[in-house]
């Protein structure tokens, strides 16, 4: 069965524990998501729904170039550069260590190296995309933002 309308539910598609289907999510370049169903909730009182009630992982920023691009950014990100910049990291806080003094961090040439390096290393931390949160996923589901979503997809 092939569901094209953003405004077909869940419950329409009958599905049942177990399930599976592929959803894709398009606004420029396809990802696809083969989603599974853990279980179906009677809904609770004083609940908004829908509603998140688990998940875990990272999620790619937006606009992050399409499924190809962030796998390649992931590689870059945690690749064998990485390990060369927490070995530099790791000289300096020995360095510091076994001379009882930051006393390195004021040649200026290390202290810059130092610096460069931690900013390597944070610009591979924004590549790993965000932790999944689920107070700010319902949040936003509260807050409708699945409908403009998905409707920017008609």
């Amino acid at each position: 069965m092939t569901a094209e309308s953003a405004d077909i539910e869940l419950g329409a598609l009958k599905l049942r524990k177990g399930s599976r289907f592929l959803y894709e999510y398009d606004l420029n370049i396809p990802w696809e998501h083969e989603v599974r169903l853990e279980e179906c909730l009677s809904p609770k009182p004083r609940t908004r729904h829908p509603c998140c009630t688990g998940g875990g992982g990272t999620c790619p920023p937006e606009d992050s170039g399409g499924p190809d691009v962030w796998l390649s950014r992931l590689d870059y990100a945690l690749g064998y550069g990485m390990d060369d910049d927490f070995a530099t990291v790791l000289e300096f806080v020995k360095e510091i260590s076994d001379a009882r003094s930051f006393a390195i961090l004021k040649d200026p040439d290390r202290a810059e190296a130092l610096r460069e390096t931690l900013f390597r290393i944070e610009d591979r931390k924004a590549l790993l995309g965000k932790p999944f949160e689920r107070r700010k996923v319902n949040k936003r589901l509260r807050q409708g933002e699945h409908l403009d979503l998905m409707h920017q997809q008609m």
